[in-house]
């Protein structure tokens, strides 16, 4: 099963080839076999993965999620996600039923029942069975859901040509109503944003809080570049503390480009330099057009495809091993 779009293989060119035929061997090995997906400490073919239909995820959006890496047979930044998860457990009052290393545990032989090296963790925690009432007090347990594929968000050509961009008229959600921070089973509101953007015939929708500044994408943080200083929205502006957003901070660092966390409006969009997204499946993906107008030269720019450059060797250099 692949996520949004077939995996394409050659989107291992900027980072090292290093293992690809064995990585190709067990794509293809996977692709053949059932795909095994955890549910609540046992593993369940794709056809036999069902949960009750009085689960509050499913009724309600009653639940919380992490999107999960893994490149080259380790999981990008494992501890941050669990770390992250948790923090939404705790926001919402939900009782995760294991601990963070059996989580991680689970995890990890959950990539190995479907033998990948690289792809998608979905991992799932809903509030568990219920009524058909609202109240929580009502489910007992909550259930844990995990599963790995492959993914591809964009094809390789996004990342070389650069995507376009609309502002939504959708609000992002604010911290007063349901905190962002918390990544819910409720997305809606980004869904919503989406759709303006298929409608609009853009590859991703702009959003912007109650104050009328840009927040983030429907499932992306964004940086903006001006004069080799890139700016990127605060936390309390309404963007998601991502973890691939740490990422750009840490290579920010590391290449000496100066970086900043403040107040966007589509004003500074569209007269920066460049522009790029990150989040966990884009990784991080150049904007070259918002709301009609060309971004810079309208190409993705030099400090763009450093972090892109960059990122790609540390995701295939650094993770939790999977199979050792």
């Amino acid at each position: 099963m692949v996520i949004d779009e077939p995996t394409d293989l050659s989107t291992a060119k900027g980072g090292a080839t290093k293992g690809a035929n064995e990585t190709r061997s067990r794509a293809a090995k996977a692709a053949s076999k059932t795909m095994q997906i955890y549910i609540d400490g046992e593993f369940r073919s794709e056809a036999d993965a069902k949960i009750s239909v009085f689960d509050h995820g499913l009724l309600y959006g009653d639940g919380i999620f992490e999107g999960i890496r893994f490149y080259n047979g380790r999981v990008f930044r494992l501890e941050e996600h669990l770390e992250r998860l948790w923090d939404s457990a705790r926001s919402i009052c939900l009782e995760i039923p294991m601990t963070l290393h059996k989580m991680s545990d689970a995890l990890l032989a959950t990539i190995r029942q479907n033998d990948l090296r690289d792809g998608y963790v979905r991992l799932i925690v809903t509030r568990g069975v219920g009524n058909l009432g609202l109240n929580p007090a009502q489910c007992k347990r909550p259930s844990v859901i995990i599963i790995a594929t492959t993914i591809a968000l964009y094809p390789e050509s996004a990342y070389k040509d650069g995507l376009t961009v609309v502002t939504c008229a959708t609000r992002r959600t604010g911290p007063a109503a349901l905190n962002p921070a918390v990544k819910s089973l409720n997305y809606l509101n980004n869904v919503l944003a989406r759709i303006e953007a298929n409608l609009a015939g853009a590859d991703e929708a702009l959003m912007l809080n109650e104050a009328g500044n840009v927040s983030e994408c429907t499932a992306d943080n964004i940086f903006i570049i001006k004069r080799g200083h890139i700016f990127t929205p605060p936390i309390s502006a309404g963007a998601l503390r991502g973890i691939t957003r740490s990422v750009v901070f840490d290579i920010s660092a590391e290449l000496g480009i100066k970086i900043s966390e403040t107040q966007i409006t589509r004003h500074d969009v569209f007269i920066a330099d460049e522009c790029f997204l990150t989040g966990t499946a884009a990784e991080i993906i150049p904007v070259i057009k918002a709301d009609g107008r060309t971004i810079g030269t309208g190409k993705p720019g030099a400090i763009s495809a450093r972090m892109i450059g960059r990122f790609r060797e540390i995701t295939r250099e650094t993770g939790t091993p999977i199979f050792s």
